[in-house]
């Protein structure tokens, strides 16, 4: 094999660039190291596992091993890259019992993220757990199985079946706490609820999902209440207490006995195997790239969890590990790589979240003292709105937030929570941001209407209305 393009990390970003390198530039070579079993997997999708809608974790899959090799992508799994040298052009690879090194003409870091325990003693106790990885979702199903069952098929070959064994003979959890109230913490909540779980949710900030706005953190924290989530806000965790196995939770306002606790309290880049390497990494602790996800240094690409990208409203390099970043900068940095340059796009931190029966989304700048660190005179507001026609059935109130620049009236950012097709019309606003679209432009778009879907005006354009009002 010729030098070939090497990527190191086997998920959305690297696979992405691998497929889209290999359909480009057939005649070339890319090998792709990955230091676990599992590969190209929907890490979103994993608490509706542990909840029970997927059955199985392999239908959390979006790539094998067998359909990479189909597609030409040199695959080695549980081959781990330990060492970079860029003035040589070679990585280290440990595998396979033995110690290598491996030529590249290109390469890709696309290592990820990881879960972030710290400062949390105890976090290391049995019954503690993070949901960051398709065996962590593994050993939480395993956990909440009666003992002797296994909710879990440990004959996958990709499944670390010791890990899941070591709490399937376990009697499963009465009260579980879930610390942090994310993304994650919220998705967790609901799947404990759905198993009968007694479930509390300590948060040490006054909200949940606190990038989503206060109109949205306090529909919410409503909801959960109503769903028999006991929440703790303003309450941060100074322990997990316990022997060989969580115990309790221990805050500063005393202790709440527990069975299980799960810890979703954020990531962090995996940049440390360019530590002694001259990439530059940006101020979020992720590497720093440009538009086509280049290093400072030729020939070497990062993207996914692990790289920086440039924000949509402000032009500014940040941080925002979600999966469509990923997907899109692998397959943009596999298609440069084979020689028809694509930038990997910009990022307006689209994201959307469920909670129990409410649909949550948010995009740009939500509130107003992060507009304002931006350099922006941002004005919001917030307003009620039916999901449907008033007259049609099952609608809903729909809630959305927008934030504008006073003096240029362009559009920054936005939130949205309710019951009915709420999260998909934030998109509506990410569009927007991408356009550099004014509150005007945006009150003018033609949405669809009709009964079953949409008033004739559309809780995005309702707000819009107003906002304009506002600024005038």
């Amino acid at each position: 094999m010729a030098d070939p393009f090497v990527v190191v990390g086997g998920d959305a970003a690297g696979l992405s660039a691998a497929s889209k390198y290999a359909r480009e530039n057939p005649d070339g070579d890319v090998v792709v190291f990955e230091k676990g079993r599992w590969v190209s997997y929907a890490h979103c999708g994993t608490p509706y596992y542990v909840k029970g809608e997927v059955d199985n974790l392999t239908d959390l899959l979006s790539l094998s091993p067998e359909d990479a090799a189909d597609r030409g992508i040199d695959l080695r799994r549980e081959h781990e890259v330990v060492d970079v040298d860029t003035d040589a052009q070679t990585v280290v690879v440990v595998g396979d019992g033995e110690r290598f090194e491996q030529p590249y003409s290109d390469l890709l870091v696309a290592t990820g993220a990881h879960a972030v325990t710290d400062p949390i003693p105890g976090s290391d106790r049995k019954m503690a757990f993070t949901m960051h990885g398709l065996d962590s979702a593994a050993a939480v199903r395993a956990a909440l199985s009666p003992a002797g069952e296994e909710w879990v098929d440990t004959d996958i070959e990709y499944v670390d079946a010791d890990l899941v064994q070591r709490y399937t003979d376990r009697d499963p959890p009465d009260r579980v706490a879930v610390v942090g109230g994310g993304y994650v913490g919220v998705e967790m909540a609901e799947a404990f609820r759905a198993h009968g779980l007694e479930t509390h949710v300590f948060q040490r900030s006054s909200h949940l999902l606190p990038p989503f706005g206060d109109a949205v953190c306090e529909r919410v924290a409503d909801h959960l209440r109503e769903q028999g989530v006991t929440l703790h806000l303003n309450t941060a965790v100074s322990e997990l207490d316990g022997g060989d196995s969580v115990e309790a939770v221990i805050h500063e306002d005393g202790r709440v006995p527990v069975d299980l606790a799960l810890v979703g309290i954020g990531i962090a880049p995996n940049t440390q195997l360019l530590s002694d390497t001259p990439v530059e990494l940006g101020e979020s602790g992720a590497v720093a790239v440009d538009d086509y996800g280049r290093t400072n240094l030729d020939g070497v690409y990062a993207a996914g969890d692990c790289a920086e990208a440039r924000h949509a409203v402000t032009g500014e390099s940040t941080w925002v590990p979600l999966g469509l970043t990923a997907n899109r900068a692998g397959r943009a940095i596999g298609q440069t790589v084979a020689g028809d340059p694509e930038p990997v796009g910009d990022v307006a931190g689209t994201a959307v979240v469920k909670a129990f029966e409410l649909e949550c989304g948010r995009v740009g700048f939500v509130h107003e003292g992060a507009a304002s660190d931006a350099g922006f005179d941002p004005v919001s507001v917030s307003i009620d709105a039916g999901s449907r026609s008033g007259y049609y059935p099952d609608g809903d109130e729909t809630t959305v937030t927008l934030t504008a620049d006073r003096e240029s009236g362009r559009v920054l950012g936005g939130s949205i929570v309710g019951r009915d097709r709420a999260a998909i019309r934030i998109d509506t606003l990410a569009t927007a941001l991408e356009s550099d679209l004014t509150v005007a432009e945006l009150e003018r778009l033609d949405l669809a209407y009709a009964p079953p879907f949409s008033p004739v005006w559309d809780p995005i354009l309702v707000a819009a209305k107003v906002l304009r009002g506002t600024l005038e």
